[in-house]
């Protein structure tokens, strides 16, 4: 074999380890971009309540929201991704509560992170959500909220101060008993 041979074949066997390893990656983390885990139990997280981290949002059909704009209001900050099995179970649930608490001085707030925006927008049109939802395509909002897994929820009280965080799937009576507790306060 001439030097050009060996030089081809040992370019070719690095290539195929080089993919061989992320093949083995990928299948490793089930997919999920960054390893970001799939949330499929309920629970509650200890925080320091604090000041929530303002953000701005594009909203999926257009415009945009700030956070502290919505000062004044319980605000459930939802993190999700279309491809998330246990986003999709509790998704009905959501959308129920949402239409429940129209009227008061409420809001939900959607974040779809790592995510194709024409499956975010899918799922929205087949889930009949009608709160505001966003698309945070480079995760930064997420990052800043220490978002490990999906579906996380985060529920901030009127003077903007973060007072909650759920991870998992919520059922009706547990979203609507955390938001009437913050109504309460």
């Amino acid at each position: 074999m001439t030097k050009r041979g060996w030089i081809v074949l040992g370019g070719g066997t690095v290539i195929s380890a080089l993919i061989a390893i992320l093949s083995w990656a990928s299948i490793s983390i089930g997919g999920n971009p960054g390893g970001l885990a799939v949330n499929s139990d309920l629970v509650e997280f200890e925080i320091d309540a604090s000041a929530a981290r303002d953000f701005d949002l594009d909203l999926i059909g257009g415009g945009t929201v700030q956070l502290s704009d919505l000062r004044g209001k319980v605000v459930m900050v939802d993190f999700w991704a279309s491809w998330c099995p246990p986003c999709r179970v509790e998704a009905p649930a959501l959308a129920k509560v949402y239409r429940e608490f129209q009227g008061q001085p409420v809001e939900f707030l959607g974040v779809d992170i790592w995510d194709n925006i024409g499956d975010a927008e899918l799922f929205l049109q087949q889930e009949g959500q009608a709160y505001p939802n966003g698309f945070d395509a480079s995760g930064v909002v997420a990052i800043d909220y220490g978002v490990r897994g999906i579906p996380e929820k985060y529920f901030i009280d009127r003077e903007g101060i973060l007072v909650k965080k759920l991870s998992g799937p919520l059922t009706e009576t547990t979203l609507r008993n955390t938001i009437n507790e913050l109504l309460e306060r």
